[in-house]
């Protein structure tokens, strides 16, 4: 009895966390990808995710904790995948910024983010398609 509580424990333990947000892309070419979010203490935005054709990038490992998240994707052939939400980017290959106003003064660009209901589930796939 102690050894199968033992291995059930040791399964339990060694099976991976399902939580996080993932973004796929379905599309042939690469895409860059940005996320904003509330992290319950002030608005952030994060970036940049290459995501390769056909692909998927885990951008949060966490349980999401809120139901809506902002995306913003660019790729070289269509342009993008972008919305009405402001968000600040950086030009650099990775950029953490907290807040969500000012962008130009602070040296960021200002980009529209799409969003994103999870309906507060804890692990997210947003998918990026043609």
């Amino acid at each position: 009895m102690r050894t199968v509580l033992a291995l059930l424990t040791l399964c339990v333990f060694a099976l991976p966390a399902q939580a996080g947000f993932k973004v796929c892309n379905r599309t042939p070419h690469a895409a860059k990808v940005a996320l904003g979010r509330f992290d319950g203490t002030a608005w952030l935005s994060e970036g940049w995710w290459t995501v390769r054709p056909k692909g998927c990038a885990v951008l949060l490992t966490e349980p999401l904790n809120a139901r809506y998240y902002y995306l913003y994707a660019v790729d070289e052939a269509s342009g993008g995948w972008d919305g009405k939400n402001g968000f600040c980017v950086g030009t650099a290959d990775t950029f953490k910024i907290r807040g969500r106003g000012a962008c130009e003064a602070h040296g960021y660009d200002r980009k529209g983010f799409f969003e994103v209901d999870t309906g507060q589930a804890r692990d997210y796939t947003q998918s990026l398609s043609d």
